[in-house]
Order: structure tokens, then sequence, then C-alpha cells
């Protein structure tokens, strides 16, 4: 069972007071904006009319797309027409009044819109203006759209199989990788920006995100330029799935200690004083002879019969769970990692729960993912925009509002 929460009440975290214009759409931008978000900072989210493509992703409830309702929990929604004059100087002051600007549009973008960082720095020293791209602003991809398997192609991501035939990762994961890099890369702005006084614009590009996450140990053979540096085989992470009598399990046994605990569940303990085996290094050069031991010793129990001895021997383990299967893990239930919240468009919705945990200044779930427009009222109003103005607004067409949203 998921935990259930409220929701409503204060931000909580530790970005709590700290107020974000968030122009990204799809995958990058929103997710970093969300962490953001779960950490407190009030996160407006900037739209045009066609709202962002994720609203319309599959599966929906109620027009609310789930990939979209995970992703831009804790955030308000602004629809305003970015190529309407009004709707620039919506914008502007809307940056005006915030501490970071978020967005992913391709280089050059938020410039031609008169909405440039050049703009707003020297007026607003302290703003960290934070542009995520897919291969920066230079070179000869520059020019190109850029999305996730695009990355997965450049970095090497999709040749992580290790044969002739590339395979793409089944998520959206450089898109990931960077919104988590991006989130870090903004919150330590911010904290310069503070000790300072001086913010600063920040880019932050797939690709350079995507190699730092493969480089340690994917690209091990080409860190040491020396003609002398041997080379060793690819990394294979196959080695940690093994098929039983009846089924699967994953270990991962890193230390030696732990590799002579395998052996010893297996009804193999000799192979501890096997010199092939002895130690890690022996175990890489002999990983081929290994594997096949193993993989021989594994078929001979049950799925259960291994996690009991594996459980036994303190071997780092754990059944496979299916998608369906993860919900209702113990562990994840022990944990509350799951949460539910009554959404007042898509009904009852399910969601992890922020991943940092915070002692002093929890993070929290406080709003329900934004309909298309649903707070222009208020935050136009926080921006100093008189009721009259905000109806003129409305009726000219610089803001939107969905027929379905709440507010």
């Amino acid at each position: 069972m998921s935990k259930h929460i409220t929701l409503g009440g204060a931000a909580t975290g530790p970005l709590a007071g700290v107020k974000v214009a968030d122009f990204s759409a799809v995958f990058s931008g929103p997710i970093c904006a969300g962490i953001l978000g779960d950490q407190g900072a009030d996160v407006i989210k900037v739209e045009a009319f066609t709202g962002d493509m994720m609203r319309r992703g599959l599966p929906q409830s109620n027009g609310m797309g789930s990939a979209f309702t995970t992703m831009n929990r804790n955030k308000r929604s602004l629809c305003v027409d970015l190529q309407n004059p009004k709707g620039k100087e919506i914008a502007a002051k809307l940056i005006c009044n915030s501490d970071v600007v978020l967005e992913n549009f391709r280089p050059g973008v938020m410039d031609r819109l008169g909405l440039g960082y050049d703009v707003f720095k020297h007026d607003q020293p302290k703003l960290i203006y934070a542009s995520i791209n897919g291969v920066g602003g230079h070179g000869p991809y520059a020019k190109r759209r850029v999305y996730d398997a695009v990355i997965q192609a450049i970095s090497g991501f999709a040749a992580l199989k290790g044969d002739a035939a590339p395979e793409m990762v089944n998520s959206l994961v450089c898109d990931k990788i960077t919104s988590l890099t991006a989130a870090e890369a903004i919150v330590a702005a911010l904290f310069q920006a503070e000790r300072s006084g001086f913010g600063q614009k920040v880019d932050i590009s797939m690709l350079d995100a995507a190699l730092s996450f493969l480089w340690p140990d994917t690209m091990n053979n080409f860190t040491f330029l020396d003609p002398d540096v041997e080379r060793v085989p690819y990394l294979d992470h196959s080695v940690f799935l093994h098929e039983t009598k009846d089924g699967w399990i994953a270990t991962m046994p890193v230390q030696d200690a732990e590799v002579y605990g395998v052996f010893r569940a297996l009804g193999q303990a000799h192979l501890a004083e096997d010199e092939r085996f002895i130690d890690q290094t022996a175990r890489a050069r002999h990983r081929d002879e290994l594997r096949a031991i193993m993989d021989s010793a594994y078929r001979k129990f049950t799925t259960q019969q291994l996690s009991e001895r594996f459980e036994a021997e303190d071997v780092p383990y754990s059944l496979i769970n299916d998608r369906g299967d993860v919900i209702d893990d113990p562990q994840v239930e022990a944990m509350d990692a799951l949460l539910t919240y009554q959404h007042p468009q898509a009904g009852l919705v399910r969601t992890p729960r922020p991943a940092a945990q915070y002692a002093n200044t929890p993070s929290n779930i406080r709003t329900h993912t934004p309909a298309l427009g649903e707070h222009n009222d208020q935050v136009l109003a926080e921006l100093g925009y008189s009721r009259a103005q905000i109806d003129a607004l409305h009726e000219s067409e610089v803001v939107y509002l969905d027929p379905l949203s709440s507010g």
C-alpha cells in the first residue's frame, strides 16, 4: 500500500523562499524544476497556449498525462503568449521577481525573445539563469534538434551492451541525468550567490552530463593515455543476473567477503582457495571461467532457496521485480517511498516521495500538478497587475486558462 497524503500547507524544504521561473518543457527541465519544487522552491511553470507537450502524453486521466503529472507537482502554471509584447512584458516581470530562471530551448531562443540573461544581469546581480541544451552552443551538432536518443547515441549509452548491435536504454536516461546535474548546479550557484552577492549564467548540456555519468566505469579504457597501460574488457552487468532452477535472481558481490559468501551459498566454498578467484584482480582476469561455474551452480537452486542462503551469508542480492511488483515491494512499503494524493482533475495519483529526506527542513508535496494556466490570476496579481488589467489580459488572449482547470 502507498501512503496517502493530504495536500496543502507551506513549503518546508531547504529552498523555501526561492522563486523559480521555469520556462522548460518535456523532461530535462521539468524534472529539474520538480526537484527544486520538492525542496521548497516556488516554481512558476511558464507555458505557451499549446502547453507542455507532455500534458498530452499517455496514459491520461481526465486530460492530465501521467508523466507530466509526476514531473510537475509542486508548481504553479502561468500560460502566456511570449510572441505577444504584453506576454513578454509579463515574462520579464516574472524574471525580475525570481531568483532562478530555468529554460531548455535551443541555444539563442530566449535571447531572440528578449528574455536572455544579458537583459537582466545588471539589474538582478544575484539572478541564477540556468540553460539546459543538447550539445552546447558550438560545434557541428549545435544546430540539430537533440533529444534523449540522440545523446544516447553520441555519448556511448547505446553501445553499453558491448556487441555490434546497439541498444537504447529503455528510459529517458540522458534527460534524467541532465535534470539531476542541473538541479545540483542551480543549488550550487544559489549558494555562491548568497555568499558573494552575485549570480551567474549556468549552462548544462545533456552531452556533458551523459559523458560525466558514463566515464568512471564505462570509459575506463580511455582514461590513461600512456601506451603501456593495459586495456580491460568492458563491464557487462548481465553478470549480476542469474537464472535459477525456477526463475531469476540478482546478486552483486563486490568485496572479497561477499564473493566468498556467494561461493559458500552455492556449495562452492572451495573456490575461495582457487588462485583464479582469490581476489578482485584475479577474478577480473578469469571472469569468463568464473561466470561459467557460477551460472551452472545457480541453476541447481530455486530462487527461494538462494534468497535464504544469501540472506544467511550477508550477500548483496534481490529478487527481480517486474514493474508492477515494485508497488508492493516490502522495502518500498516500509519506506513509504510511494505516496498517493487526490488530484482535483486527474483523481487519485501515485507518485514517489522526494528523494532527499531532510531532518530539519523536510521536503514535501504540497500542491497538485497544475492545469494549464491554473494560476494565471494569482501570479499576475503577485506581479502587481490589478483585477481589471488581469481581465483585460484574458480578453485580449495574452494569457490562457484551460477550461479543465480547477483554479
